[in-house]
């Protein structure tokens, strides 16, 4: 084996930064506002912000307009999600938690109006599809799985959809067992 048949390593990506995370409005909704900073369980912090949020739009909003708000955060999620991945240079950020934020407003908006019992059934659900990526939504994660090893060849709009897609199955998931169980226990 020659030294020019060796792959030289992934580069470790840096962390955005507070500087990065206010350089463009996209990073800033991306980054979940700053929720996807924290080194560790990124994307449990900003499912724990997207609760937060929530519960704050309840209160002032009403149920038709948080619908709103959930399917207008869609594409401005894609497109966020799309602009900070190619800045980052990276397919999937960890970083990137707009998808779990999103995610997790849709499940407590069919949900609720639940307990606090109940709102946590959701959360721990919902953290295990995401984290686990069992069945479909492993599925989903594959399906636009892209290698961060040729960024030439990266298509960067399927990569935003695919950060999405997989958090949009998962909720499906985590409200699929709570019907179930509202279905075959109450």
């Amino acid at each position: 084996m020659q030294a020019t048949d060796i792959a030289p390593a992934p580069a470790i990506p840096p962390r955005p930064t507070l500087r990065f995370l206010f350089a463009h409005p996209a990073h800033l909704i991306a980054l979940g506002f700053g929720s996807g900073l924290p080194r560790r369980a990124p994307g449990t912090v900003g499912t724990l912000w997207g609760w937060v949020a929530y519960l704050v739009m309840e209160r002032f909003l009403s149920t038709a307009t948080i619908g709103w708000v959930i399917l207008a955060s869609l594409p401005i999620g894609w497109w966020a999600c799309t602009v900070t991945a190619r800045h980052l240079k990276i397919a999937d950020p960890g970083c990137v938690v707009w998808d779990e934020i999103v995610a997790f407003w849709l499940i407590l908006w069919l949900v609720l109006p639940g307990g606090l019992l109940a709102q946590i059934i959701a959360f721990a659900l919902f953290r295990y599809f995401d984290a686990a990526k069992p069945g479909p939504v492993g599925w989903a994660d594959r399906l636009f799985k892209q290698r961060d090893t040729d960024m030439g060849a990266l298509r960067w709009r399927a990569a935003g959809f695919g950060i999405l897609f997989d958090d949009i199955v998962a909720a499906f998931c985590t409200l699929l067992v709570i019907a179930a169980w509202r279905f075959w226990f109450q």
